[in-house]
């Protein structure tokens, strides 16, 4: 069966979030770069939980791109995105660079999971204002 273009769309998203996720995220947390505890630090939040983070964050990103489990995958890593939010908003970050950035990587992933996923569509239908 041949996708349509809004699957493939939907799956060129999925894919750059995860893309995301690992490189920009997971792997210099995993890897202990001194970066990723620097920021943790800037945020009020200490060095210690860089690891736990990483390793978190690793586990819903392959419960998101794995597709029996992607919805529960977004749901919980809004809550992980959600908390991001607050500790920006409350560290007094710039608002549209980096208190909304968890808002849109979480756009992203659910844009991208909506259209790849049928089940997701019938449950949030797109209408259209008449």
């Amino acid at each position: 069966m041949k996708a349509s273009a809004s699957v493939w769309i939907g799956r060129v998203l999925s894919g750059l979030f995860v893309l995301f996720m690992l490189g920009a995220s997971v792997t210099p947390k995993l890897m202990g770069m001194p970066i990723a505890g620097d920021i943790l630090e800037g945020l009020g939040w200490r060095r210690d939980y860089v690891l736990a983070i990483g390793i978190l964050e690793l586990v819903l990103t392959l419960l998101y791109a794995y597709r029996p489990t992607s919805v529960l995958g977004a749901v919980l890593f809004m809550g992980l995105l959600g908390g991001a939010m607050a500790t920006n908003l409350r560290a007094d970050q710039p608002l549209f660079s980096h208190t909304l950035f968890s808002l849109y990587l979480g756009l992203i992933m659910w844009g991208g999971l909506w259209l790849r996923d049928e089940k997701l569509r019938a449950l949030f239908p797109w209408r259209r204002a008449d």
